[in-house]
């Protein structure tokens, strides 16, 4: 099988899956508990949250673990706007988000809240100036994503939350397709919050986290809750999170290295393709505003599903955008930056790459879409 849909989950590591096992015959005992092998794992708790705050450039304090990246946000979310909602009742996103992150948004429409949705450009990304106009004196919070899963294509995050800090106002980042591959920290996004996600780097599945610069002021929404300062309801899962922050810190070891031997592949097989240059089009940005690992392709006269399903046919994994929208009949909104038409937004499908994808199956796979587009 040639598995080319790392954007969706990846494949857990041979280390992470070493972690998990140690972890779970060693510290298997409730984090909350006041006997010596809860006391053990509360330790392993606090190296993880430790470990974690390194990366991101944080306190340890400010790092609370979930079930996974679409938990992330929403607990990010509704944390971070019963804390701040004193100071207004309006708040701003884009059309682009993460279904999670629109979810939460539509459910405080509902409450009566009022919401800009902010519309990406024509070249896939979120106008700067688009978000400071749409912010009012009553603005209590603002999340825009960092790397668009469908099309890899990096936000202007930085300078949207350097301007929101100079107004003290609340910025939260979905880093779930950024993180581990390109360089994420608070301090660098200018952001008070961000999401991540394991297994999108190679850890198990189930958990994620959610990032809180220092200082930050979040509310609990879970009433009783002792587990995690009243963040998060329910036992933690320490193998699982020992083998995430495992995952992280490896990737973030050879971050440059990765992120250089991507760029190749990605080339390598942009090159394979080069007979369909007539009908293919790349949904990308420049280099400075492109994750490698994630390539958006359509080619005309060819639908996305149809691609898909024949790629299918030779064990060739792909997909035609977010796996949580993939049940969905409408294309993802971010395809309206590119495309005119709903029949031309049917024809895009992303092919993502991983560590462990060969320029092999690269070429194996370019030859098997030229012969479909062909046919």
């Amino acid at each position: 099988m040639i598995y080319l849909d790392h954007a969706a989950t990846t494949p857990m590591s041979d280390q992470a899956k070493k972690t998990w096992l140690e972890a779970n015959d060693v510290f298997y005992a409730n984090t909350s508990s006041l006997h010596e092998a809860g006391t053990h794992s509360a330790k392993l708790l606090m190296t993880c949250q430790y470990q974690l705050a390194t990366l991101v450039d944080t306190k340890e304090d400010g790092i609370f673990f979930t079930s996974g990246g679409s938990e992330a946000n929403i607990l990010a979310l509704e944390s971070l706007f019963s804390a701040n909602r004193k100071n207004g009742n309006h708040v701003i996103t884009s059309d682009i988000e993460h279904p999670s992150v629109l979810s939460f948004f539509k459910r405080l429409e509902a409450l009566g809240v009022e919401v800009s949705y902010v519309k990406a450009k024509q070249n896939g990304r979120v106008c700067v100036t688009s978000v400071i106009k749409a912010l009012r004196s009553d603005t209590c919070l603002v999340s825009i994503q960092h790397v668009n899963s469908e099309t890899g294509i990096i936000q202007p995050v930085a300078k949207i939350g350097e301007y929101l800090k100079e107004r003290s106002t609340v910025f939260h980042c979905d880093c779930v397709q950024s993180f581990g591959k390109i360089s994420v920290t608070l301090n660098n996004l200018h952001a008070d919050a961000i999401s991540i996600s394991s297994h999108k780097i190679y850890g198990p599945k189930g958990v994620g986290a959610v990032c809180f610069a220092p200082n930050t002021l979040w509310n609990s929404i879970h009433p009783l809750t002792t587990h995690q300062r009243g963040f998060r309801p329910g036992t933690l899962d320490m193998p699982g999170i020992a083998a995430f922050i495992n995952s992280a810190l490896d990737l973030h070891s050879h971050l440059e290295e990765n992120l250089t031997d991507s760029w190749e592949k990605r080339q390598h097989f942009l090159n394979a393709l080069f007979p369909l240059k007539d009908r293919l089009s790349i949904i990308c940005a420049s280099e400075e505003h492109q994750l490698p690992t994630i390539i958006g392709l359509s080619i005309e006269g060819v639908q996305g599903d149809y691609m898909l399903a024949s790629l299918d046919r030779y064990h060739i994994c792909i997909s035609t955008g977010s796996a949580c929208q993939s049940m969905k009949a409408t294309p993802p909104a971010i395809m309206d930056s590119f495309f005119k038409t709903e029949v031309e937004q049917l024809r895009f499908f992303r092919v993502s790459l991983g560590i462990s994808t060969t320029f092999e199956e690269l070429e194996f796979t370019a030859k098997k879409i030229i012969q479909i587009a062909e046919n």
